[in-house]
């Protein structure tokens, strides 16, 4: 499971900020419902160029709550050209730190303060002129250059952890490897050859692979006993489940989960995944 700093926690459970400012003055819509996340943020700027008001919408885990909720914080008070310096890194610094695995959440944060501030001056956003990339979540390859440069990523797998290119079908690596490779140009990198290390498993992949194992080894022997399992989230290595019928009852079923599920999904999935009941 994530480990959350207090101020992620904090900006979680009560998030500040949250709703549509009235007759805004800029809006920046990012994401999608269909990729998993996505973020409205609206802000008020007076007549000196100051933001007075910023408010959020989110649809997403609890970073991306937290990030939303940091950002409006962060940029009330501010000067649009003050708010326009913000990288992803001060959001997450903000929060005394977000998991790798979601500093995207911090980038859709950033990404919705430029379109809210171009909105607001008329101009097109630079990044979403770019080629996309990854048609899983619209990500384009200056925004993955960007993330490179400014973060110092040096690998397939942190580009998806901040951007989520690639955590999808995983159709793009090779792009993603490629424009990495061109950006880091002249450096001498172990993880340019990619036969050294197996192939690491997408998101999809994995949820597809787990509903294979639930279906084929694990859901028989539950129904033989009148009970059942369904499959809730998968969030990295973090695996949630519910069991139902008998099996929900029984006092027995923390045993059921561990000894039986993830010792079945470890074996045959993944050995490092970490199944929990909700």
């Amino acid at each position: 499971m994530w480990e959350y700093t207090d101020l992620v926690k904090e900006h979680f459970l009560n998030p500040r900020n949250v709703g549509e400012v009235e007759n805004a003055s800029g809006t920046g819509d990012v994401g999608s419902l269909a990729c998993g996340d996505a973020l409205k943020l609206t802000i008020k700027v007076d007549e000196n160029g100051v933001i007075t008001d910023a408010k959020f919408k989110t649809f997403g885990c609890a970073s991306a709550i937290a990030s939303s909720s940091a950002l409006t914080e962060m940029v009330k008070g501010m000067t649009l050209d003050e708010a326009a310096k913000i990288t992803n890194e001060d959001i997450a610094d903000f929060l005394g730190g977000l998991p790798k695995e979601k500093m995207h959440c911090s980038v859709m944060g950033r990404e919705a303060l430029e379109a809210a501030i171009a909105d607001y001056r008329g101009m097109a956003l630079p990044m979403a002129e770019g080629e996309i990339v990854c048609e899983c979540f619209g990500v384009t390859d200056l925004e993955i250059i960007r993330a490179i440069n400014e973060s110092n990523l040096r690998s397939v797998e942190e580009i998806t952890n901040f951007t989520k290119a690639g955590g999808g079908c995983g159709k793009c690596e090779d792009r993603l490897r490629e424009i990495l490779q061109q950006t880091v140009s002249g450096s001498k990198l172990e993880w340019i050859k990619p036969m050294e290390k197996p192939k690491r498993m997408t998101t999809l992949q994995k949820i597809k692979k787990i509903e294979e194992v639930l279906e084929r080894e694990i859901r028989p022997g539950l129904r033989k006993d009148g009970g059942d399992i369904e499959l809730l989230d998968v969030d990295g290595d973090f695996v949630s489940v519910s069991l139902r019928g008998a099996c929900k009852s029984c006092s027995k079923s923390q045993t059921t989960i561990k000894e039986y599920v993830e010792k079945k999904l470890r074996e045959l999935v993944l050995d490092t995944l970490i199944v929990e009941e909700n």
